[in-house]
């Protein structure tokens, strides 16, 4: 009896053995399978370093599962080479699909519609506050993007009657404002001629079990105004590529591509950038006080320390700019390169060691406030220029602004390196609209604009497994599909980040996981998401609807 009962322990044991090894090969044949050994991009990543992605020899042939014949995670740099090419026709199309979206929805046009065209108008309300730059953008940004999907215009919400970061950012005409919305709702009596209130559905994306942004045909909301709240990064509007309902996830794929297609992602928040927002006047003077008539800066490099002074991020950076460099064969004079940092103690270790192959350029606030004396800084008050001092380290709010859309001039390459998480919200925004400014539809040019991430190696200890928080740009590949032990990497990073796990090497952490569980999603063992599972959790819950009446809102 006893005899038996051992044999029957074995037995187990050996069966989950068999069942776990069985099950991670699958995991890791079927999202190696798209890796192509022969890709053209393979010789391109060679030109900027595919630096070695683990320690001595045989530690990586045990990482990487004895070799390149049947690799078992990769490094980040062959993450990315499936974004060296860019993908320039796409964002091309995007720009189109936007341009004629505002054409017939812009605020020019709407406003002059006859009554009864008017009252019948939808539009999506974008809503940010004077917080982080990179996360309340992509709220803008997040409405300007369904305002495509939905075919409606764009309201771009104010407070006190000021624009989000109003004093430092112009915005185009293509939007309205509510307080204009309200006017023209009142002016076509759409209440009491058309029995049309103006009222406001809410979807909050920071709630799972209450939006309905996977289980709803949102093109059939009727309600004039849609506000998408808690929309922080890129990841939200594109969970809209995975709505069970067919129309939805057609529309979302047109403007953000096939999840699955990671070589052919168009640049859409750039566009869009590019689109309704531009630097104020006061901005564009301190960005030109900065180029001093020059031309554009060749590259940026955007370091996000948090105080800390690494030598190795600055080792990774330093090297990372010289890759991109020789990628991007630079020979027109001594290359032009803009710091961006919210350390300035890394500006200054950074600076010599860059100074003997490049022109470095950085915005001194200090020298430029005692340079100047007039211009339209010196109409901001005390109080404008002094708000919230600490944002951008020890540098006031509005030198993130300067150094925004100074680092957006460069021609060819962002590079994004950090002490903890690479490729934040606002380097991201950095690079898309760097790469969207670069872009010319009239040229027969590719344009070759790179967006790279610099990793140290320390930073890569356990691979991506650090890059947690759904805004960075590396999270969706921070599973067990990530090599541990890698040397520094100077890889070419999506300039649209990635919302799901459908590529290849990608693989999700375990705190992902179990979020996206909260939203009814489940995946398979390579990240997909199970379909079925999704439609029977969207057929068995109740569709929450919350309303607002505008006019009561203010």
């Amino acid at each position: 009896m006893r005899r038996k009962r051992r044999i029957s322990i074995y037995g187990s044991l050996l069966f989950i053995i068999i069942a776990f090894t069985t099950s991670s090969l699958l995991f890791l044949s079927l999202k190696s399978s798209g890796v192509d050994d022969d890709d053209p991009t393979s010789e391109i990543d060679h030109a900027i370093g595919s630096g070695g992605g683990g320690g001595d020899e045989e530690e990586e042939l045990e990482e990487r599962g004895g070799g390149e014949a049947s690799p078992i995670c990769a490094t980040v740099e062959e993450m990315g080479e499936a974004f060296a090419n860019g993908s320039d026709g796409e964002s091309l199309r995007v720009r189109r699909i936007i341009e004629s979206h505002f054409a017939l929805n812009g605020a020019d046009r709407v406003r002059r519609l006859p009554p009864d065209q008017f009252c019948r108008q939808g539009f999506v309300l974008g809503k940010a506050f004077q917080a982080g730059f990179g996360n309340e953008m992509y709220k803008i940004l997040t409405a300007g993007a369904l305002s495509v999907l939905l075919n409606r215009s764009l309201i771009i919400g104010q407070t006190r009657g000021e624009y989000p970061f109003g004093d430092y950012i112009s915005y185009t005409n293509l939007s309205f404002t509510m307080k204009e919305v309200k006017h023209l709702w009142r002016k076509n009596k759409c209440v009491d001629k058309f029995r049309r209130q103006l009222i406001m559905r809410v979807d909050n994306f920071e709630k799972p079990k209450q939006t309905n942004v996977l289980c709803s045909d949102w093109r059939k909301w009727k309600h004039p105004i849609i506000w998408f709240q808690g929309t922080t990064d890129a990841v939200a509007i594109q969970f809209f590529l995975k709505n069970v309902h067919p129309g939805m996830k057609i529309v979302a794929s047109s403007l953000f591509g096939h999840p699955e297609s990671l070589h052919t992602r168009p640049n859409v928040f750039g566009e869009l950038m590019r689109a309704i927002i531009s630097p104020s006047k006061a901005i564009e003077e301190a960005v030109n006080w900065v180029l001093n008539g020059g031309r554009d800066p060749d590259l940026t490099l955007h370091m996000r320390m948090m105080m800390n002074r690494s030598a190795r991020a600055m080792n990774a950076a330093v090297n990372c700019i010289k890759k991109a460099l020789q990628y991007h064969q630079h020979d027109n004079g001594k290359p032009r390169v803009v710091l961006v940092s919210d350390t300035p103690s890394l500006i200054k270790d950074i600076t010599p060691e860059l100074l003997e192959f490049v022109e470095v350029l950085h915005f001194d606030y200090k020298l430029f406030e005692e340079s100047i004396s007039t211009g339209n800084l010196k109409k901001w008050n005390q109080q404008t220029l002094a708000f919230r001092v600490k944002d951008w380290g020890p540098a006031p709010r509005w030198v993130a602004f300067v150094d925004f859309f100074l680092a957006s001039r460069a021609k060819h390459a962002v590079v994004s390196g950090a002490q903890r998480r690479v490729g934040t919200t606002y380097a991201q925004l950095i690079a898309a609209l760097a790469s969207a400014n670069q872009l010319d539809e009239n040229s027969s040019n590719v344009s070759r604009f790179s967006f790279l991430s610099s990793f140290q190696s320390n930073l890569l200890t356990d691979g991506l497994s650090k890059q947690i928080g759904w805004g960075h740009a590396w999270n969706r590949f921070a599973g067990p599909l990530s090599c541990r032990h890698q040397e520094q990497q100077c890889a070419f990073t999506p300039l649209l980040p990635l919302a799901w796990w459908d590529g290849p090497w990608q693989s999700p952490i375990p705190r992902d996981i179990y979020r996206l569980q909260t939203y009814g999603v489940r995946l398979s063992y390579t990240g997909e998401v199970l379909e079925g599972n999704l439609q029977s959790y969207c057929s068995s819950r109740k569709e929450v609807v919350k309303t607002a009446p505008v006019f009561q809102i203010g």
